[in-house]
């Protein structure tokens, strides 16, 4: 049975990851208020769904993207069930074809592992080596459901703050595609 913690508004009183910690110092920084539960360890779009129940959002997919020469890199912010296709993608862009990045970049650049891939990485990103890109569906969204940097933590955060707050925080401009 998945686990999943009570509702909490405050940060977990230890942290797993430096990005974690760096997260909720950043919201707390930014006056930025949230929701976020403790789980399971949660990888796939489908251990999610329990979490989406909890915290009564729909999480986003977030994806670690780059091109062939690996010279450059997107995080794609989409919509949990929306199916991902790299042609759309990179023809939203005007870019040549991406795949997903290798594991061992995406530890090294967003400080996270499979399954944890999050906005917040952008706290790590200081040379803006990464395009943060979002689906205009996500866009919509009153809420945005996200791993707070950990495959055990998410939580819940008004859309417009990641945009409007958090986003300009980390001195990244967002691309908005429609795919």
């Amino acid at each position: 049975m998945f686990s999943i913690s009570e509702v909490y508004t405050i940060a977990p009183k230890k942290f797993s990851t430096s990005l974690q910690q760096g997260t909720y110092l950043a919201l707390q920084q930014l006056n930025i208020s949230f929701q976020r539960v403790d789980t399971d360890e949660a990888i796939t779009m489908d251990d999610c769904t329990l979490i989406n129940k909890r915290l009564n959002m729909k999480m986003v997919k977030t994806l670690f993207l780059c091109n062939r020469q690996q010279s450059s890199f997107y995080l794609f912010i989409t919509k949990g069930d929306k199916p991902f296709r790299s042609k759309d993608f990179s023809s939203a862009l005007n870019i040549a074809r991406v795949s997903f990045a290798p594991e061992e970049l995406m530890k090294e650049m967003l400080g996270t592992k499979i399954g944890a891939a999050t906005v917040f990485s952008a706290l790590l990103d200081k040379n803006n080596t990464v395009e943060i890109v979002f689906d205009k569906d996500v866009m919509s969204e009153e809420w945005y459901g996200c791993s707070d940097g950990t495959t055990t933590g998410y939580m819940k955060i008004k859309t417009e703050q990641i945009i409007n707050d958090f986003l300009p925080y980390t001195n990244h401009k967002v691309s908005i595609i429609e795919v």
